[in-house]
């Protein structure tokens, strides 16, 4: 007989992965560079476009000394633009929930993201939720899901990360995490293509299915 792996956890990206948030984005980065006398426009940020804000701020050469204004002037203008839910989120949350375990790992601001969730309603779906400053290292460093791996009492053997960028997929496998991408509306394919992840996913809505035939029903693998 062959026995398939356990899954005991599924952790999510949150910004381009459950939450469509591009066009806030997009539009708070563009707002951002005008204030801060930077001329680019989108086809520069999505060529520089990181999870990562400061790794956008170096290609962009704002002074480190003015990061925390770059910071004030992107939220300011993020909030003018709400975000949605990718529309299998919902769906798709509620069916993993009935199986395994559910954590959260984004390098989106603490207060930002957590408000978010409660917007959504979606704060106590995550057993775990580890979010930008949480760590002091960011994405594509492992220590954000290391984290998130030791909160949920989870081996990395038997758990995956689903994300949208080529960072996503960098840190699962430096903390020997399975990595599912995933296509999402940020401007992320060429360099996620690049990164030759082991599974690519068109949308969301596939996940479910793919976890299927991974690893069964894991209806027994919630436990812990």
């Amino acid at each position: 007989m062959t026995f398939r792996p356990v899954l005991r956890a599924v952790l999510f990206d949150w910004d381009g992965t459950l939450l469509d948030s591009y066009h806030a984005d997009s539009q708070a980065f563009l707002a951002m560079f005008r204030a801060m006398g930077v001329n680019w426009g989108l086809g520069e940020l999505e060529q520089h476009y990181s999870p990562d804000w400061y790794a956008v701020y170096r290609a962009a050469k704002i002074p480190r000394e003015r990061w925390d204004e770059a910071d004030r002037v992107w939220r300011a203008y993020y909030e003018k633009h709400p975000s949605k839910l990718m529309a299998a989120t919902r769906k798709v949350l509620a069916q993993l929930n009935q199986r395994h375990k559910l954590g959260l790992v984004s390098s989106g601001d603490r207060d930002r993201v957590s408000r978010q969730l409660r917007e959504f309603q979606l704060t106590r779906m995550f057993r775990t939720r580890v979010l930008g400053g949480d760590t002091e290292e960011k994405k594509p460093h492992p220590a954000p899901l290391l984290k998130a791996l030791r909160e949920m009492k989870s081996a990395a053997q038997e758990c995956v990360y689903v994300g949208d960028t080529p960072e996503d997929v960098e840190m699962a496998r430096a903390a020997g995490v399975r990595a599912i991408a995933v296509l999402g509306p940020f401007p992320t394919e060429k360099r996620l293509r690049a990164a030759k992840p082991e599974i690519l996913l068109d949308g969301l809505e596939e996940l479910p299915a793919l976890l299927g035939k991974l690893y069964g029903d894991g209806r027994t693998s919630r436990k812990g």
